[in-house]
């Protein structure tokens, strides 16, 4: 399993978090992290502690959200905020390409292309959030503060 920290988005996510702070680390978890449910369960956490990270297009640019585990991103609320009606979940294609991470591993953190972060406010109710960090079996574990910076996100409030 460890093996998983030499795979490039996994070190692309790592290197990132040492960038900012030399003590965050990329978790290996035995169990996968795919979905927000499987990390809480792997982690023992609660499921909004999990940071989804969906990417969306927005006509011709896209916008990554952070999203706590237990909330569902508002369509109509990214409309309002970005002034776009033509706005979608991007392809898993188009997640690749964007960010340089498949679905069910797309770190924050390390992305391929300078993506827009929305981060929404309901993340800040807990003391530890994990967030994947480019495999289904990796994540790594900040605060609330933290990923805002290493992010530059705006943290809006884009749950419904």
């Amino acid at each position: 399993m460890d093996d998983l920290l030499n795979n490039e988005p996994v070190r692309r996510a790592q290197e990132a978090l040492k960038r900012f702070d030399n003590s965050l680390n990329v978790k290996v978890l035995k169990k996968t992290a795919r979905t927000a449910q499987d990390a809480s369960l792997a982690l023992g956490c609660e499921v909004g502690a999990i940071v989804k990270s969906l990417l969306f297009r927005a006509e011709n640019s896209f916008v990554l959200c952070l999203v706590s585990g237990d909330k569902k991103c508002s369509l109509n609320k990214l409309k309002k905020i970005t002034q776009k009606n033509d706005l979608c979940m991007a392809s898993p294609e188009q997640v690749k390409t964007q960010t340089g991470y498949t679905i069910g591993g797309v770190s924050p953190v390390g992305l391929l292309n300078d993506i827009e972060i929305f981060m929404d406010n309901s993340l800040e109710r807990f003391n530890k959030l994990y967030a994947a960090a480019g495999h289904p079996n990796c994540v790594f574990e900040i605060n609330f503060k933290k990923l805002n910076e290493i992010t530059s996100s705006k943290v809006l409030e884009i749950t419904e």
